[in-house]
C-alpha cells in the first residue's frame, strides 16, 4: 500500500470524497463506522476524521470550534449532530477540550476506561477531590431535577453570583470523567445535561462490567478500522489521552500475538493494521 493510497481509503471512509453526510440515518451509519470522531478540527492535528468534515463532504477550510460561529456549515453540521445525541446514536465527551463523538455501539467500552465504576455516588469536594464545590453543587442540581436540565436553569439552581464562565469549567470537570453528559440544546438555553446513568443506564452498566483490558482491545480494533493502519506513535497519542501509554503498547503487543492485528508496509512506514480475515 502507498501513502495515496492509504489516504484515499480514510478519506472514503471519512466521508471527505464529495459525498457528505446530511441526513439522520447517514449521520447514524457514518458514526458507526468510524466509531469516533472530533465535531471540528483540533489546532493541534490528531488522526481522527470530523463531523463537520463529513457534512461538508471535504477537508478544504474546515473551521476549528473558536471560528464555528462564523461558518454557516457549523450551524446544519451541530443540528444533526444533536439529533444523534437525542437518539443516543452517539454519545459526546470531553476528552480533547472539543466536541468528541463516540458511537452508540461502542461507548460501553469507552466508558470502561474514562468513566466512573460508582456512578451514582455524588462527587466530593476536597483538596484532594478532582472535582469543585461548584462541581459538585451541579452535580447535586442534575441529579435531583429527574432529567435534562438546561445550563441555564442550572445557572439558577446553584445561586447568584455563579458565573457562566464558572459553571462552564465546573460541568467540564464532571464531564471529563462522564459523570454527566450533554443531551440535547436549544437555541436560547442552550445546552442540556444530564447524569448519564439515568440518560444511558444500559451503556453504564455493560461498561461497569467491562474490564480495562477488554474495553481497550476493543476500542484499538475499532480505531485502527477507522484509521485503516496506524503506527505506534499515532495509537498512543489518541489512546494516551486516557489510559497510561505502557498498557497501550501491552494491549497492542497482546492482539499482535494473538493475530488480530498485523504489520502492513506503507511508503517507508510499517503500520499497524487488523488481519485481514
Amino acid at each position: 500500500m502507498t501513502d495515496l493510497e492509504l489516504q484515499a481509503l480514510r478519506r472514503e471512509k471519512w466521508r471527505l470524497n464529495g459525498s457528505p453526510v446530511r441526513t439522520l440515518d447517514e449521520a447514524r451509519g457514518f458514526i458507526e463506522s468510524v466509531g469516533f470522531s472530533l465535531m471540528y478540527p483540533l489546532r493541534s492535528p490528531l488522526l481522527l476524521p470530523t463531523f463537520i468534515g463529513a457534512w461538508a463532504g471535504s477537508e478544504d477550510h474546515l473551521p476549528t470550534w473558536q471560528h464555528a460561529f462564523a461558518d454557516p456549515r457549523a450551524q446544519d453540521a451541530t443540528e444533526l449532530m444533536v439529533r444523534l445525541l437525542r437518539d443516543r446514536s452517539a454519545y459526546e465527551a470531553n476528552l480533547f477540550e472539543e466536541s468528541f463523538l463516540v458511537a452508540g455501539s461502542i461507548f460501553p467500552y469507552f466508558y470502561a476506561l474514562v468513566g466512573e465504576r460508582n456512578p451514582k455516588q455524588p462527587p466530593k469536594p476536597g483538596p484532594r477531590s478532582e472535582y469543585s464545590q461548584l462541581a459538585c453543587d451541579a452535580f447535586s442540581a442534575i441529579q435531583r431535577g429527574g432529567g435534562a436540565v438546561s445550563k441555564q436553569k442550572l445557572l439558577e439552581i446553584v445561586g447568584k453570583g455563579v458565573s457562566a464562565a464558572a459553571l462552564d469549567k465546573s460541568l467540564a470537570e464532571l464531564w471529563s470523567k462522564l459523570r454527566i453528559t450533554r443531551v440535547d440544546y436549544k437555541s436560547g438555553e442552550g445546552a442540556f445535561w444530564d447524569v448519564l446513568y439515568r440518560w444511558a443506564p444500559g451503556a453504564v452498566r455493560e461498561g461497569i462490567e467491562l474490564s480495562v483490558a477488554q474495553a481497550l482491545s476493543a476500542l484499538l480494533s475499532k480505531y485502527l478500522d477507522c484509521m485503516i493502519a496506524a503506527d505506534q506513535q499515532e495509537l498512543d497519542s489518541f489512546f494516551g489521552k486516557f489510559v497510561s501509554r505502557s498498557r497501550v503498547k501491552e494491549a497492542v503487543n497482546t492482539l499482535l500475538a494473538a493475530r488480530e492485528l498485523e504489520f502492513v508496509k506503507v511508503g517507508n512506514r510499517s503500520l499497524i493494521k487488523l488481519t485481514e480475515m
